[in-house]
């Protein structure tokens, strides 16, 4: 039988020779599932659903813990599948206790009729497992909703410490019950034991989850958050005050699409707890006096070359494209031919960006948090807070005066605040990338562009231009949305002097007065903003 919840008793499954298996998939995507619930409802009741659309073999047991819950045993219901629901109460009083036992009673009593066997006392009580061990030394903790288990195995894979699950489906504990031949006063105590373990944030009190946060060994904490399932986002928000030790929030949609982004989000987490991450490949290098960095991002790739005395010798951009290792030797040997050096000069090369693990001439990869943070430290000592607005993804990094990265924030999965917004906004408006850069600089009306998405937002844009609103002002409108996006990103975190702007819509000139004005400070722009990863990779090669 398959179970997805903590608070499912397995103990009790096993007094009949039931064995019960965590069910907890990872979908390739939710388009099967969108034909039987609705977009809207949790990530990880879609990948619920095409999991067992895909192999219901087995019955499952729910716990009706929320709407998308119980959403999913009404749809997995009328798909004809074997289905088993305990309604799970959100308290931890007398009246909870008493109503999760009956409900465990009528399990009971419906396996006995269904299995046509008798429930087995002795194995229940052999199923329970001693105390787990507690983790030895630092590590990080996970927390927050419910992690799929190839996002854990990614998480692992890239943490130099130890990882522990302490998810709703990771910090599973019920102590062994006490000898009792009275099933009903056994179940009594079975309710309770469930019901009193560390709290998912579903529960009305959950000031036991403090427990998770007190170990003087817990370093730091990656929060994950799943699409469409608020229950968590207030928990991150308080623990991100209240604690001192680094925090990372990701979201998925229980999906995969978005590795890259997360792959680097947890180097650069790691990076800020000061332990060196995880390299996947090294190479040996010549003893030259040149090196070069790589930024494979989502649009364009970027070359630096500097000298031994950390001057730019030569720099080059190309496309991205679909093959991500051909566009950075292009970028790199249009660098070589513009400083007139061949591949034997370079001694080592550092690789950053999305597609960094696939150069395979690389010396070493470093996440690009990191290079950003050191490229704007070399060019500017000052710099306290860099915003890089980027093709499909915003960041903003916070610096120590030492140029280390303390913290960083990155938008979600979404191209609104980014450059491909940019684009969309410009083919709509039929004006260049240039033109968009200066054109709102000159505007009358101060135009809104309220929406949160970028399809949306294309959509008022084409409805003010059927309003005959002027060009000028739609792009100020443009601009200042952009702005209202990044600086609210940046304030998750704190934002502090001074500032400077990387990335390729740092040539902007638009969007930076925009940003300037929400923040009501200067921003500093490089001269060559969008290299900025690739020069901060170079650097690293220097120092190695």
């Amino acid at each position: 039988m398959k179970y997805i919840c903590k608070y499912t008793p397995v103990e009790l499954l096993a007094g009949f020779d039931i064995k019960a298996e965590l069910l907890n998939p990872t979908a390739e995507n939710h388009e099967l599932s969108s034909q039987h619930i609705h977009s809207n409802v949790c990530s990880f009741s879609h990948s619920l659903v095409r999991e067992r659309l895909k192999n219901c073999s087995d019955p499952i047991i729910i716990t009706a813990c929320c709407d998308s819950i119980e959403r999913t045993g009404d749809v997995l219901k009328n798909l004809g599948q074997e289905v088993y629901v305990l309604n799970l109460p959100h308290h931890c009083d007398c009246c909870a206790k008493l109503l999760y036992q009956k409900e465990l009673l009528k399990l009971i009593d419906s396996l006995s009729k269904t299995l046509n066997k008798s429930f087995d006392l002795k194995k229940f009580y052999n199923a329970f497992d001693s105390c787990p061990e507690d983790m030895t030394g630092q590590y990080v903790a996970v927390m927050g909703a419910r992690v799929g288990s190839d996002l854990l195995s990614l998480i692992k894979s890239e943490s130099p410490l130890p990882i522990r699950n302490n998810t709703c489906i990771g910090n599973r504990s019920v102590a062994k019950p006490p000898e009792s031949s009275d099933l009903e006063e056994l179940m009594t105590w079975y309710s309770d034991a469930l019901l009193s373990q560390i709290p998912c944030s579903r529960m009305c009190d959950i000031s036991k989850r403090r427990d998770l946060t007190e170990d003087p060994n817990l370093c730091g904490i990656i929060y994950n958050t799943v699409n469409f399932c608020d229950f968590y986002t207030l928990e991150y928000s308080k623990l991100k005050s209240a604690l001192k030790i680094p925090i990372l929030k990701i979201e998925t949609d229980y999906t995969m699409l978005a590795t890259e982004q997360i792959r680097t989000r947890l180097g650069a987490f790691y990076e800020t707890l000061g332990v060196e991450p995880k390299q996947n490949k090294t190479k040996a290098a010549p003893t030259h006096t040149y090196y070069a960095g790589i930024d494979s991002g989502s649009t364009s790739t970027n070359a630096v070359i500097i000298d031994g005395k950390k001057n730019i010798v030569s720099f080059a951009t190309v496309s991205t494209g679909v093959k991500v290792a051909e566009s950075a030797r292009k970028a790199l040997d249009e660098a070589l031919q513009k400083a007139g050096l061949e591949m034997k000069h370079i001694s080592k090369i550092v690789a950053t960006g999305y597609g960094r693990e696939r150069i395979s001439f690389k010396t070493k990869d470093v996440r690009e948090i990191t290079c950003h943070a050191k490229a704007a430290y070399f060019l500017n000592p000052s710099v306290r807070t860099i915003i890089d607005i980027g093709g499909q993804d915003s960041k903003v990094i916070r610096l120590d005066e030492n140029g280390n990265v303390i913290d960083f924030v990155m938008n979600d999965k979404c191209a609104a605040g980014t450059g491909r917004f940019i684009e969309m906004m410009a083919q709509s408006l039929q004006l260049s990338i240039e033109e968009m850069s200066t054109y709102g600089l000159k505007w009358n009306e101060d135009i809104a562009i309220s929406s949160m998405c970028s399809v949306f937002a294309q959509s008022e844009v084409v409805s003010l231009i059927a309003s005959d609103k002027k060009l000028e002002d739609i792009v100020h409108g443009i601009n200042s949305s952009i702005a209202s996006k990044v600086v609210a990103l940046g304030k998750r975190g704190k934002l502090e002097r001074e500032f400077m702007m990387t990335g390729g819509v740092a040539r902007n000139i638009g969007v930076v007065r925009a940003v300037e004005e929400k923040i009501d400070a200067e921003v500093i722009v490089p001269e060559e903003p969008d290299i900025c990863g690739a020069l901060g990779a170079a650097l690293i090669a220097s120092e190695s």
